[in-house]
C-alpha cells in the first residue's frame, strides 16, 4: 500500500500459514528513555501466523487498566481522498477507517503490537479444500450496520461486485484480477451478478483462477471492507461510508475535521479485534511537534496516525528523557523511494545518473538524521525475507551522491541540461528535500522544476498514466506477508493504469515474466531468493531511486493510554487506546 498502502515489506512464497511480515524490533507501550534508535538492518522479523476459529471469536482481549470514557484528539497534517473501502490504496486512509470498517478477515493485536490474522466478519480466517483456488467465509452471528440492520451475504455479494464499478479506480486489484469472470464483469449495478461468488446464507465461496493460498490475507487489506447495500451512495460513498465497527462518523467536515463517536449497534462479542474505550476521536489536520511537548489541555489526550516528531525536534525529543517516554518509535515495514516516469525518461543512462547524483545524506539530515531513517539501496528493506544487499549506485561509498559520475553519464547520453520535473507532497520537511535534490541534480547537469502538491491529492495525481512529472516522491508496504504485494503493484507491466500503483510506469517483460514465476514458488528459501532477484532487475532498470527505509517516531499526549504498534497494519493501533482520567 502506498504510505504508502501496503502494510507489509515481505519476500515469501504463497505459503500463507508461515509467513513472515516485516515488524518493528520492539512494542511501543514499553519504551524506555534509555532505548537505543533502533536498526532497520539489525531488526528481526515476526511470523504472522493464521489465527484458529478461537482466536476469531470476540470480545477481543480487554487491555489492562484501560478506562472507558474520554476522547481521542488526533494531530496529522492530512486529509483523506478516500473513505470508501473499495478506494483505500493509502496506508493514512486504511489506519484512520479501522475502528469503523470491517472486513472478513483481518489482524488480532496482543499487548505488544504482534499480530495473528483472524477471522473479523467471518467465523474464522476461511477455508480452502484445493489449495487455494476455492476459498470459503461464514459470517458471524449478531454483526450489524450502524443502523442495526443485519449484514447480511447479499452485502458480502455487493461489497466485491461493487469492487468492479467503474467509479473505483484507486483501491487494491487482486480481487478482481483473481475471480473467475472477473476480467469481462462490470458491476452489480445492471442487476448481473459475478458467478464465481456464490452466497448461502451467510457463507459466501469465491472461486479463483489461480491457486492463491495468501487469499485470506488479501481479504485483510482495507480495501476489501464490508460495504452495506441499501445505504451504498456509488461515488458519493467515499465521503461517508456506513459503519461496521465499534465507532461511526459523527461528522466530517473535508479538510477540517473528523468525529467518530460510539456505534451503539456494534456488539463486542461479535469481534476478537477491536475494543472501545474512547467514547470518541476527533481527528483534525494540524500540525503537531510542539503541541505535544507542550503537553496541555486537550493535546494531553492526542496522538498521530500520519505526523511523527517533526525534523527539528527529533534531537530535542529522543535526548529528553521525560518526552521520550511519550514517543513510540518502531522500524516500518516501508521503503520510500523516487518512482521515474519510464514513458518521459527513456534513455537508462539518463535514468542512471539520477541515480548517482541523489543526495541521500543530506535528505536524511533533513529527516532529521540516523534517530528517522537508514539510507536505502534497494526496493526491498533489509528486515524483509528475500532482501539481497547490493548497491549499484555508490550510496554506501559516496552516500552524498556523486555528481561527477553522473554528468559523464548525462555526457554519454547526449542529455547535459535535460529537465527534470519532480512531484512532492506539501509540506515545509518536503519542500527542503526537493530543494537539496534540486541543487543535487543542477550540480550534476539537469535542469530541475519542482511542483508542489497538496497531501490529500498526491497519490491520485501521479497515479495517472498521463501526468507532467518525470519523479514522484513515494512508497510502499506489502499489502499482505509476500513478495507478490510488492513487486506485483508496483512494478509489474501488467498493473499500469490511472489510479495503479505502477508509478514508473515500468513495463519490462523479463521483470514481469520474474514476478509471475516468483509468485507460483511454495518453497520459502527459494521464494526470497527469486524476490531478492526481482529487486536487483529493477534496480539495474534505473526506473527508481531507493531513497530510505522508515523509522518511526510517534510522539502522543500523556493522558492517552495503551499506545501500541499494529504490525498487521502497519499503523498506530487506535483501537487498542484509551484516555486516561
Amino acid at each position: 500500500m502506498s504510505f504508502s498502502r501496503r502494510n507489509f515489506l515481505i519476500a515469501t512464497g504463497v505459503v500463507a500459514a508461515s509467513s513472515s511480515v516485516l515488524t518493528a524490533c520492539g512494542g511501543g507501550s514499553d519504551n524506555k528513555s534509555s532505548r537505543k534508535v533502533p536498526s532497520v538492518s539489525g531488526s528481526k522479523t515476526q511470523a504472522i501466523l493464521v489465527g484458529t476459529k478461537a482466536d476469531s471469536t470476540g470480545p477481543a482481549p480487554e487491555v489492562p487498566g484501560a478506562v472507558k470514557g474520554g476522547t481521542i484528539y488526533s494531530l496529522d497534517q492530512f486529509d483523506m481522498d478516500h473513505m470508501d473501502p473499495a478506494q483505500i490504496y493509502v496506508s493514512t486512509e486504511g489506519a484512520i477507517t479501522r475502528p469503523i470498517l470491517r472486513g472478513l478477515t483481518g489482524y488480532k493485536i496482543d499487548n505488544k503490537g504482534g499480530a495473528t490474522l483472524v477471522g473479523d466478519a467471518a467465523t474464522d480466517a476461511g477455508t480452502t479444500k484445493d489449495g487455494g483456488k476455492t476459498w470459503t467465509f461464514t459470517l458471524k452471528d449478531g454483526l450489524k450496520w450502524e443502523d442495526g440492520s443485519e449484514i447480511s451475504g447479499d452485502d458480502l455479494r455487493h461489497t466485491f461486485e461493487r469492487l468492479f464499478a467503474s467509479f473505483v479506480t484507486e483501491g487494491p486489484r487482486y480481487v478482481q484480477q483473481w475471480l473467475v469472470g472477473g476480467d469481462k464483469y462490470k458491476g452489480p449495478y445492471s442487476g448481473k451478478k459475478l458467478d464465481s461468488i456464490e452466497v448461502d446464507g451467510k457463507t459466501v465461496t469465491f472461486h479463483l483462477n489461480e491457486a492463491r493460498a495468501d487469499f485470506n490475507f488479501t481479504l485483510a487489506m482495507p480495501g476489501y471492507g464490508l460495504v452495506n447495500k441499501k445505504n451504498d451512495t456509488k461515488e458519493k460513498y467515499d465521503k461517508r461510508p456506513f459503519s461496521s465497527g465499534p465507532y461511526k462518523i459523527g461528522s466530517r467536515s473535508i479538510g477540517k475535521s473528523l468525529t467518530y463517536v460510539r456505534n451503539e449497534h456494534w456488539d463486542p462479542a461479535t469481534d476478537s479485534i477491536r475494543n472501545n474505550y474512547p467514547d470518541q476521536f476527533g481527528f483534525q489536520p494540524l500540525a503537531a511537534t510542539d503541541r505535544f511537548i507542550a503537553d496541555s489541555g486537550k493535546d494531553q489526550h492526542a496522538m498521530a496516525i500520519f505526523n511523527e516528531v517533526a525534523a527539528e525536534r527529533i534531537a530535542q525529543v529522543l535526548t529528553n528523557a521525560k518526552l521520550k517516554k511519550r514517543v513510540l518509535t518502531e522500524v516500518d515495514t516501508v521503503t520510500y523511494y523516487w518512482p521515474i516516469n519510464m514513458t518521459r525518461v527513456k534513455d537508462v543512462k539518463v535514468r542512471q545518473a539520477i541515480n548517482w547524483a541523489w543526495p541521500h545524506q543530506q535528505l536524511q539530515t533533513i529527516r532529521g538524521g540516523a534517530s528517522t531513517s537508514e539510507l536505502a539501496t534497494t526496493v526491498l528493506s533489509p528486515v524483509t525475507p528475500g532482501y539481497q544487499k547490493f548497491d549499484l549506485y555508490g550510496v554506501t561509498k559516496k552516500p552524498g551522491g556523486d555528481p561527477v559520475k553522473a554528468k559523464a553519464l548525462l555526457k554519454e547520453a547526449g542529455k547535459v541540461g535535460q529537465k527534470l520535473v519532480i512531484a512532492y507532497q506539501q509540506s515545509d520537511n518536503a519542500q527542503k528535500q526537493a530543494v537539496a535534490i534540486k541543487n543535487a541534480l543542477e550540480a550534476a547537469g539537469f535542469q530541475v522544476v519542482n511542483k508542489q502538491i497538496d497531501k490529500s491529492t498526491f497519490y491520485t495525481q501521479i497515479g495517472k498514466i498521463d501526468n507532467d512529472f518525470d519523479l514522484f516522491a513515494a512508497g510502499w508496504s506489502p499489502d499482505w506477508p509476500n513478495g507478490y504485494s510488492v513487486f506485483y503493484p508496483c512494478w509489474s507491466g501488467k498493473n499500469i493504469g490511472d489510479g495503479r500503483s505502477n508509478y514508473a510506469q515500468l513495463n519490462d517483460p523479463s521483470i514481469n515474466k520474474a514476478i509471475d514465476a516468483a509468485a507460483k514458488i511454495t518453497d520459502t528459501e527459494a521464494a526470497n531468493k527469486a524476490w531478492g532477484a526481482v529487486d536487483r532487475q529493477i534496480m539495474e532498470t534505473s526506473a527508481v531511486v531507493p531513497d530510505y527505509h522508515s523509522i518511526r517516531n510517534w510522539m502522543y499526549g500523556s493522558k492517552v493510554g495503551n499506545v501500541i504498534y499494529d504490525s498487521g497494519n502497519t499503523c498506530i493501533a487506535l483501537t487498542k487506546l484509551y484516555a486516561m482520567k
